[in-house]
């Protein structure tokens, strides 16, 4: 063989052989994408009442930032995603990225459906969609979610409001008078269990919230990008004691069972609870009704999704012992935010007495609440301490080998998941 057809052969095999390595060599591994942990849902995940609340994408692509205390209540800042909500408080191992995607008031209808395009909703994609984005550019490894407060039968906001201004109504006027409020007139009677959800409601409530979840499951399977992940479903923790403290039982010798009673209820207001004693417990009974409806949304769910990581995370005694109006110095050391109004036009200034005001400033103290609900919303949620605590729930829930667990503090203020 010619020394050129010695070349040519060798140079054909060499070819061949690396023709064939390149055939069997393995491709390059794709860099694996950061970690995430997600919030979704309403207030009591957005961080609502824990201040320093970052700008908020809306619909058209545009951050937000505080619009004012007079603009439309439809503005996405309004969300109030804070940086301090129990998502950025938590301890979350291997998670490098997190994303705060719920909005204060977010309802089932807000996971898959633009909130936009519903009543009193905010200028916010759906919250699928912004989970979606997510996806593309992160391994989700934990949802926190938070849902069932609010729906299309009944909204927290809704129920804090009406028990509220019952108690406001009943102190400032008379049982011959009428409460001039922008939503009508006001009854002046305690809130009963009733009045704040019936059975037919708990039961539209808990099919809309499962519907809802299902659809977010179901977008999880689709774009997480290894398929592991777990969905931690929180519920809901009360603002109020079950009783109140004997400080604010009477004043002036009057108590909230006689009719008239504006030096106590003037010293509620400044605590922050401006309740009746006998609407604690029915709004006890709606905190544990939320519990079961999002339990019962979770058992569903892992029924249909078998060997999807969902994990139940009960907070409900997570405030024990630090509640409004718990102790003498409330609202001093409380883990909820007072309720707060501001007078109109509204400021920024939040009124912290209604000591020595009449009935006429009470009413419009309170109508701008109605016209203007961003200064009032922050009303009843957790403050920035408490989103601490419900951050270590959260960190117990990630890290839990049990499919439901319960955060309780102690009366020491320690924190417990089991």
């Amino acid at each position: 063989m010619s020394r050129f057809r010695r070349t040519v052969v060798a140079v054909a095999l060499a070819a061949a052989t690396a023709a064939l390595a390149t055939a069997v060599a393995p491709a390059p591994a794709s860099a694996a994408l950061p970690t995430a942990a997600v919030a979704l849902g309403d207030s009591f995940i957005s961080g609502e009442g824990a201040g320093a609340y970052a700008p908020v994408v809306d619909v058209n692509g545009v951050a937000q930032t505080f619009p004012g205390w007079t603009a439309p209540n439809s503005n996405a800042f309004f969300c109030h995603r804070s940086v301090n909500a129990s998502l950025h408080r938590a301890t979350l191992p291997g998670i490098q990225d997190r994303f705060n995607l719920a909005c204060s008031g977010g309802q089932p209808h807000d996971i898959a459906t633009a909130s936009s395009a519903r009543a009193n909703g905010r200028q916010v994609a759906a919250q699928l969609d912004q989970l979606r984005a997510v996806g593309r550019t992160h391994d989700i490894d934990l949802v926190l979610l938070g849902l069932g407060s609010n729906n299309s039968s009944f909204t927290f906001g809704d129920v804090a409001e009406k028990c509220a201004n019952r108690f406001i109504a009943d102190a400032w006027t008379g049982w011959w008078e009428f409460w001039a409020y922008l939503g009508g007139p006001v009854e002046q009677e305690p809130c009963t269990d009733a009045d704040l959800a019936t059975a037919t409601q708990w039961s539209a409530a808990t099919a809309e919230t499962t519907t809802a979840v299902r659809q977010l499951l179901a977008t999880l399977r689709e774009i997480d990008a290894d398929g592991q992940h777990r969905v931690v479903f929180q519920d809901y923790t009360n603002p109020l004691p079950f009783d109140l403290d004997p400080t604010f039982h009477s004043e002036d010798s009057r108590d909230d069972t006689r009719d008239k009673f504006r030096a106590l209820g003037a010293e509620r207001y400044a605590a922050g609870c401006p309740i009746h004693r006998a609407s604690l417990l029915p709004g006890h009974r709606f905190s544990q009704g939320l519990g079961t409806l999002v339990r019962s949304t979770r058992d569903t769910l892992a029924a249909e999704f078998p060997g999807a990581d969902l994990v139940y995370l009960n907070v409900q005694r997570a405030f024990d012992g630090a509640r409004l109006c718990e102790s003498a110095t409330s609202p001093t050391g409380a883990l909820a935010t007072p309720i707060r109004l501001q007078d109109s036009p509204p400021n920024g200034v939040f009124v912290t007495s209604l000591a020595g005001k009449d009935k006429i400033a009470i009413q419009r103290i309170a109508n701008t609440c109605v016209s203007y609900f961003q200064t009032c919303q922050e009303s009843w949620h957790p403050n920035a301490a408490g989103h601490q605590v419900l951050g270590q729930c959260l960190s117990g829930a990630a890290a839990t080998s049990a499919r439901a667990v319960a955060c309780v503090r102690a009366s020491n203020g320690s924190i417990t998941v089991s």
